[in-house]
């Protein structure tokens, strides 16, 4: 008796050990997720989606494109340096980002400014050093604020809301979102939420597993 239970837990034992190593994120389409998130002109759609191409200026001045990121697992949220609500609490929550995948740059953190016309790059810059802020990982990204909210509601499906148009529905969002190494959506967290933090984490090192055996 006592020998059948044991190979039983060996199968259960081996079989959840091949479910985890097998198991594989989601990859978000439009049609996926909830409509309201979704820019009029993608809804319904079940294509496959791409963060599009993008060219912004991050805290140092430099120019920050696709391919400064090209290949790289990326989390990504918006916020403005002035907000005195959940901004401070998103930025936090992205440290622990940056403190935990620090010396792995295949991870990248990209921060857009929803109010360009304050958020200069030295203004950024002045943000990163209150937060310690780490250039070389984390971007601060300024510019075209129509270009911005564009990526914000047709790229990241960042923020609830439609016409990308309408420059004064300010974006405010309390949304990280994780793109995987071929510019892929692969998930939505509560940047506010210290416990949607750490699923992010985890899924960061599943994204990473996964990439590897590619």
């Amino acid at each position: 008796m006592n020998y059948y239970f044991i190979v039983i837990v060996v199968i259960f034992l081996s079989c959840s050990n091949e479910n985890k190593e097998t198991f594989h994120l989601p990859i978000y389409t439009p049609n996926d997720l909830d409509p309201n998130w979704i820019d009029s002109s993608l809804h319904g759609s079940k294509s496959s989606h791409f963060v599009p191409e993008f060219s912004f200026t991050n805290q140092l001045g430099n120019i920050i494109d696709s391919e400064a990121v090209k290949g790289k697992i990326i989390a990504v949220n918006y916020f403005f340096t002035t907000c005195p609500s959940i901004c401070p609490t998103l930025t936090e929550n992205m440290k622990r980002i940056q403190e935990k995948f620090l010396n792995d740059m295949d991870i990248m953190i990209l921060s857009h400014t929803v109010y360009p016309e304050h958020d200069s790059p030295s203004v950024l810059n002045a943000y990163a050093d209150l937060y310690d802020i780490r250039s070389e990982k984390w971007y601060l990204l300024t510019g075209d604020k129509r270009k911005i909210y564009d990526m914000a509601r047709k790229g990241h499906f960042a923020l609830k809301g439609d016409s990308s148009d309408d420059l004064d529905a300010f974006i405010h969002t309390e949304n990280f979102v994780l793109v995987d190494k071929k510019s892929r959506i692969r998930g939505f967290y509560n940047g506010t939420n210290p416990h949607e933090v750490n699923r992010m984490i985890e899924d960061i090192f599943l994204l990473k597993k996964e990439t590897a055996t590619f």
